[in-house]
């Protein structure tokens, strides 16, 4: 245990040395964009820039080819049976997720769907609970945090994890035991179940991310923006609360015409 320790610390440390090696780089703005570091949620893009370049070298050098080659010699069946028993499971924690929000009805629809998958699709590698309208609602702890009222904070990219708030990079460390990688016993499968699931993740962006370097003039602006939107509608189930403005009142009504501002 003690060994294993220390190799995850060494690697993390690699990660980091490289990450301060490559640092000179960063992915520049595009032309015409806001000043680095102006954008309210993003008050480390300095950072995050750099971070971002490290990982999109990474992905381009090695998890890319992969995926592509996953693609290309895994059969399509297989592929689908691999992403219905990693969904499968993921649905165990995003039913717990949905209770912790009080979502009474979607939480027992997701562990009803859980438990159909597991015990009538072949332990997930088959999926009727789609077919009997039993639809996936994923939720993680950082969706839970925010139902609560907890802030995102600001925006910040990870080294091989890529982008987070603040808050949802909290859920994600309570999240972590949930994962596939968690099940198998030894230290070699859960390596292996952990390398399938980032592998078979990729896989199925890489149609998004051809189309995003056809239409992205500033990629990392384009995946913040997308983020922190996507992050918002999962919070609030797709509702998110209408924005207000400074000249706005906050109950939504219109001012009284004497204390509106006479126009110039």
């Amino acid at each position: 245990m003690i060994r294993s320790r220390s190799r995850a610390w060494l690697g993390a440390l690699g990660v980091w040395a490289a990450l301060l090696v490559a640092g000179c780089a960063s992915a520049p703005p595009a032309p015409g964009a806001p000043p680095v570091g102006t954008h309210p949620a993003d008050p480390w893009e300095a950072f995050n820039r750099k971070v971002f370049a490290f990982n999109d070298a990474l992905d381009q050098a090695v998890l890319k080819p992969v995926a592509l080659a996953y693609r290309d010699n895994v059969p399509e069946l297989v592929r689908r049976g691999v992403g219905n028993v990693l969904g499968n499971i993921g649905d165990a924690w995003s039913a717990v997720n949905h209770l912790l929000q009080g979502k009474l009805e979607s939480g027992l629809n997701m562990g009803t769907r859980f438990f159909v998958n597991t015990f009538v699709g072949l332990g997930g590698l088959l999926d009727p609970a789609s077919e009997m309208q039993l639809t996936r609602h994923s939720e993680d702890f950082g969706q839970t945090l925010g139902k609560w009222g907890v802030g995102p904070g600001p925006y910040i990219v990870w080294p091989l994890f890529g982008p987070r708030t603040v808050r949802d990079s909290f859920g994600t460390l309570v999240d972590m035991p949930f994962e596939p990688s968690r099940l198998p016993a030894t230290e070699t499968g859960r390596y292996a179940t952990a390398a399938l699931a980032v592998v078979h993740s990729r896989t199925n962006l890489l149609a998004a991310g051809d189309l995003l370097d056809r239409v992205a003039l500033d990629r990392y602006t384009f995946l913040r923006d997308a983020y922190l939107q996507r992050r918002q509608d999962a919070v609030y189930d797709g509702a998110p609360p209408m924005e207000t403005f400074d000249d706005e009142p906050e109950d939504g009504k219109a001012p009284d015409a004497k204390d509106a501002k006479p126009k110039k």
